[in-house]
């Protein structure tokens, strides 16, 4: 059941899409009726959608207002029709968003244990980025995030889960593997295998750079990789070594497949948070988060 206006779904589909036609065909409409909705909508609200350019749409600064609470209005109608089901079937369905850093660690476990032990729970799980994070938090469309980093949006609350710092890690089998740290200088005679610039783990490790006056263009980035569990793979292979957060590597670090080594001078530390609206209710499942993760890396640290 979708009870958003046909206009402000149109608007969606078409800045998700990016052309009208495309649009078109993900809606069941025809181009000219995709078209007519976003006439109908500027003349309803008295104001231009789009700039007139060639190639790629671009909204107004007012097609951006309607677009932000348009998918706002979306997310809501859907946690609506959401709540709505799980209490005719006595059930609660919670929709969080974790990053790939928290997918490769203890999160994943921690969540299908929690809905497991709860057969009124059903969880769906969100792997994005921070920035889509925190746009689906604010537009409804998740439930909780969790995130490296504190939110800097007022309207959120947030909980801290654990601290954890950036590392550089390595094969057992590599030339590090009797040292007990190492420097910035032995880290630029190897070949990095780093995460993409806009993950927040890469942003750390260069904005730590840039603090003591060095750059990432003085070190050999030899391959960039979205996927953590790819990076970690190549590690083990020994083909280089790379910068990740040692939460997640810890099961690899135990079982000796992988090593951790600081980086001297290198203060590379973060928070982990728990991140929810602040009428967000139900207290309980943040304490049962809470307690299981810290069961979890508890156990792993033994």
């Amino acid at each position: 059941m979708n009870l958003l206006d046909d206009k402000l779904e149109s608007l969606i589909t078409v800045c998700e899409e990016k052309n009208f036609t495309k649009a078109g065909i993900k809606l069941g409409l025809t181009q000219p009726a995709v078209s007519n909705h976003m006439k109908k909508l500027e003349e309803e609200l008295g104001i231009t959608l789009f700039l007139q350019k060639k190639g790629d749409l671009e909204l107004t600064i007012e097609g951006q207002i309607v677009l932000l609470y348009a998918k706002r209005m979306k997310g809501l109608l859907e946690k609506m029709n959401q709540k709505i089901i799980d209490a005719k079937n006595n059930l609660q369905n919670l929709r969080i968003g974790i990053t790939q850093t928290q997918e490769s660690g203890l999160m994943l476990e921690v969540l299908s244990k929690m809905a497991i032990e709860d057969d009124k729970l059903s969880i769906t799980i969100i792997t994005d980025t921070i920035k889509n994070l925190y746009d689906k938090l604010d537009n409804f469309e998740i439930d909780l995030a969790i995130i490296e980093g504190k939110p800097s949006n007022h309207s959120f609350n947030y909980i801290m889960l654990d601290t954890d710092y950036l590392s550089c890690i390595a094969s057992p089998e590599h030339k590090f593997k009797n040292k007990s740290i190492i420097t910035l200088n032995d880290l630029k005679k190897e070949h990095l295998i780093l995460r993409l610039p806009d993950s927040s783990t890469r942003q750390l490790f260069e904005s730590t750079l840039e603090s003591i006056n060095d750059s990432i263009k003085n070190f050999d980035v030899t391959v960039e990789v979205d996927n953590i569990s790819t990076i970690k793979s190549l590690i083990q292979k020994n083909i280089g070594v790379t910068i990740l957060a040692t939460n997640t590597c810890q099961k690899e670090i135990k079982k000796g497949k992988l090593i951790s080594l600081p980086i001297e001078n290198l203060n590379m530390i973060r928070e982990t948070n728990l991140v929810y609206h602040k009428n967000f209710q139900y207290n309980d499942i943040l304490n049962t988060i809470i307690k299981l993760y810290n069961e979890a890396n508890k156990k792993l640290n033994w």
